[in-house]
């Protein structure tokens, strides 16, 4: 099963992301922090950026745009290896803070 079919959230989504980073680069989950930063566009929020530090200065990211409703994985190059668009759409707060 597809586990972007069962994003409904964002905390769904955070959950998604963090164990497909930790895939991709074979980390534990466990043992490295996933920070979640909110994107903005002229004050409205239009995303996230997801960042995951592992071991030896290995640096992975995500980012969901909410207006497509996809999110984009990059590996620890910068190199994009996985563009996934969502089934559902995500419960966020467009109010910036």
């Amino acid at each position: 099963m597809d586990e972007s079919n069962s994003v409904w959230t964002v905390d769904n989504l955070r959950s998604y992301v963090h164990d497909t980073l930790c895939r991709q680069e074979n980390l534990v989950a466990e043992q490295f922090e996933l920070q979640t930063i909110a994107l903005t566009r002229l004050g409205v929020r239009c995303g996230l950026q997801f960042l995951l530090r592992g071991p030896r200065s290995v640096r992975l990211g995500a980012v969901w745009t909410a207006e497509q409703n996809h999110v984009y994985f990059y590996n620890a190059r910068g190199e994009r290896f996985l563009k996934q668009p969502l089934q559902n759409p995500v419960a966020f707060e467009t109010k910036a803070a």
